[in-house]
């Protein structure tokens, strides 16, 4: 996979726009009458006040804190940047926050504190407690955040997480669960080494000992080489609890047949000499971050059996703390947890192993662009996987049952797992998923609108993004001249500037339009002006011939004005099988809405086939198919010869045989809603449809523009569908970032 690149200036722009910072607070009642007002606020909210007067548990039935998480830094440690102090941590903070929301559905807040003082730092932490169900402590330097984490533990009565110690600590205990799994051995028997004694190091030694390894098989190490009984120099008390009796005092000499190394130091601490003089079959977690230890091609050049993993995403086997701090969370919030002790960590750890033995689903295999199944190169779940969500909070929350953590213990655990899976927004993993994929992809993508400062801005992105070559159609001097009024006069090098001057294939490309258009009345001169000028018709050319992979289009002229282009090139008339299909984003529900393009007013055979269209488009994006063909009436009522082709459509599927799921004709209520479809028990729909075909194009373009100005859906497409290629049309109020979106379609070929 090709690395992202993020240049300063985007990622400034990232977090300013559209406004500063990274999230903002929603009311979650109604705030609209004077009623809801005294409800929310005086005199009703004093009822709920003295309950918890009364009997603090009822704070969990009456207040946010039950599934409310601050994640609270002094900046001493922010990444691997060092000390900026709290204020420059708070964007990683806000970061933190949004990962718990984006991974578990956990509500969180920021808090940066103004002091290195331990003592005053677990002062103002302690007298937070009552807002919080738990804290996650996060980039405090060691050996401060051991202090701090302890006495933390022992004064409050919500679970206190260091996530840089215990996070990094569960993801690799789970992943040397299965690499011990795959080379066969024991944990209470391997020889260990790790390399780096601060935060992340020794949370992850102490682990794997209480969850089996023995204490003089372990050989920790640190900048001054093995931390061994006697050893005086730059010694504290948590690396002598590690110290162990041996004559090895070098890393070197430590690695020497050793089974596991795991890695939490600097880029290039580990020689392949060392791997080399590992034992059989040796596990190598290399996760220092940006760089690994050791490269996984490193090692695998010197010993092909290594099983390693690194930090990074761009190689196999990461080990990503996202695995494992919003489910642990997750899990100790819906128990209402006292402490996220051991046996949560180590059932943590249990869950995500076995999650990663079993058969990996399709829209993962899609997310990657590659089949995964475990072994050497996957031994840790991916952060796509959906059903993390609800495999790893009950196993977590189990633990913490059974150890005595829980104030509320789960008495359902079935319904807890199906609340679980209802309550992730699966539009988040499907973005997810295909933006992966178009990295997999390396699509040539034509950006036909060369002259808009907005596409150009896409082109760049796409293309510092990894996802491929922005192959832009313009003139060089006019993109410079807006690229360097948009603050990005350095990407004109990396871009390719393409139009009919510069080309080779300009004759092959007219003769090719001349063979399609001269019975339609073009003579040659109409072929050069619409090959030569239109930068519609030259993409579509250059696409036809594969001189790239896809297009995005349509930021400066009506998707109308595109489609006749497009058509010179390829059948996207009434007459083709082609099809536009929009997916609206609500409120974590995925639906699309057909044919918003191309036809005007489709019969039902056109309506079976905008059907089919939008049923491959679904599954491209990682979504079983249930179509609705929608009307004003359910079934036949009322009746009306306008509906009367809704009501035949699903017959003409049933003649074809299709293998997806479709009914109608029905109201929208009817097909969205489960309560009014239990109305309809013979319905063949077995939920919520996701796929709603319209009479005509007029209902499918207002209800697309009423969800998106009324409603503040998200509106991805058209994206068009049926035609010989891979072509995307956006709007004309697109983002930057929304063409990058169409982009990224275009290069996973979902039409």
């Amino acid at each position: 996979m090709s690395k992202t690149k993020v240049t300063p200036e985007e990622a400034l722009a990232f977090h300013m726009e559209p406004t500063p910072g990274k999230f903002e607070i929603q009311a979650t009642v109604p705030m609209t009458t004077q009623r809801d007002l005294s409800l929310a606020y005086s005199p009703g909210v004093a009822v709920p006040c003295e309950a918890i007067a009364e009997n603090p548990e009822t704070a969990y039935d009456y207040t946010n804190k039950g599934n409310l998480v601050a994640v609270i830094s002094n900046g001493t440690a922010v990444l691997g940047l060092g000390n900026l102090g709290a204020l420059g941590s708070k964007p990683v903070m806000e970061g933190k926050s949004v990962l718990f929301k984006r991974f578990a559905d956990v509500n969180s807040i920021d808090i940066e504190l103004d002091t290195e003082d331990p003592d005053a730092f677990c002062q103002a932490v302690r007298l937070m407690g009552p807002t919080f169900g738990g804290i996650n402590l996060e980039d405090i330097k060691a050996p401060e955040c051991f202090i701090i984490e302890q006495r933390l533990k022992e004064e409050m009565d919500i679970p206190v997480f260091h996530d840089d110690q215990h996070g990094t600590a569960v993801i690799c205990a789970a992943g040397l669960i299965n690499a011990l799994h795959i080379s066969g051995k024991k944990i209470e028997d391997v020889k260990i080494v790790l390399n780096g004694a601060g935060a992340a190091g020794i949370a992850c030694i102490e682990l794997l000992k209480s969850m089996g390894a023995r204490h003089d098989n372990c050989i920790v190490c640190d900048t001054k080489g093995v931390i061994y009984q006697g050893r005086t120099e730059g010694m504290n008390q948590w690396k002598s609890a590690h110290a162990v009796k041996t004559e090895l005092r070098s890393l070197e000499e430590a690695m020497k047949g050793a089974d596991v190394f795991l890695g939490v130091s600097v880029k290039g601490a580990v020689t392949p000499a060392m791997v080399e003089s590992m034992g059989d079959n040796p596990v190598i977690f290399a996760m220092a971050n940006p760089d690994p230890e050791i490269t996984p091609e490193e090692a695998h050049e010197v010993r092909m059996d290594a099983i390693v993993a690194t930090g990074r995403s761009d190689y196999p086997n990461q080990v990503n703390n996202v695995l494992g701090f919003p489910y642990l969370f997750r899990g100790a919030l819906d128990i209402n947890a006292r402490a996220i002790n051991d046996e949560m960590k180590i059932a943590c750890a249990h869950a995500l192993a076995a999650l990663a033995r079993e058969d990996v689903p399709d829209e993962v295999a899609l997310a990657y662009g590659k089949s995964l199944s475990f072994g050497r190169d996957y031994i840790i779940p991916t952060p796509f996987d959906p059903r993390l969500i609800h495999r790893i909070p009950p196993a977590v929350a189990r633990a913490g049952m059974d150890t005595g953590a829980a104030r509320r213990p789960i008495i359902d655990m079935d319904a807890y797992e199906l609340s679980l899976k209802s309550r992730m927004d699966p539009t988040a993993s499907i973005l997810t998923g295909i933006n992966a994929r178009a990295r997999a992809a390396q699509a040539r993508m034509i950006f036909a609108e060369g002259d808009d400062p907005r596409v150009l801005r896409a082109a760049v992105m796409y293309q510092r993004n990894g996802f491929g070559k922005a192959l832009v159609v313009g003139r060089q001097d006019d993109v410079k001249a807006k690229l360097e009024t948009a603050g990005l006069g350095d990407a004109v090098r990396e871009l390719d500037v393409v139009n009919a001057a510069n080309t080779m294939h300009l004759d092959a490309y007219k003769s090719h339009l001349y063979d399609r258009l001269n019975r339609g009345g073009f003579d040659r001169q109409d072929i050069h002006r619409l090959a030569a000028r239109d930068r519609h018709v030259f993409a579509a050319l250059m696409l036809a011939h594969g001189h790239g992979d896809g297009i995005v289009t349509g930021a400066t002229r009506k998707s109308a004005h595109i489609l006749e282009r497009i058509g010179h090139v390829f059948d996207v008339d009434e007459t083709s099988k082609a099809a536009g299909i929009t997916a609206l984003l609500l409120k974590g529900r995925i639906v699309f809405i057909a044919d918003t393009l191309v036809h005007e007013w489709p019969d039902e055979e056109d309506l079976a086939d905008i059907a089919e269209q939008a049923a491959v488009v679904a599954r491209n994006m990682g979504l079983e198919p249930r179509v609705a063909f929608v009307s004003f009436s359910t079934f036949g009522y009322p009746v009306s010869e306008r509906a009367e082709k809704m009501h035949k459509a699903p017959v003409v599927l049933d003649r074809r045989g299709v293998d997806f799921e479709y009914e109608g004709e029905m109201t929208v209520d009817v097909a969205l809603n489960a309560q009014a479809q239990a109305a309809y028990p013979f319905s063949r729909l077995t939920g919520p449809a996701n796929i709603l075909v319209v009479p005509a194009r007029h209902s499918a373009s207002i209800s697309v523009k009423l969800m998106q100005e009324m409603g503040g859906a998200t509106v991805i497409g058209p994206i068009l569908a049926g035609v010989g290629g891979s072509i995307q049309i956006c709007s004309s109020v697109s983002t930057a970032n929304d063409i990058l979106n169409m982009a990224v379609l275009a290069a996973c070929k979902v039409g």
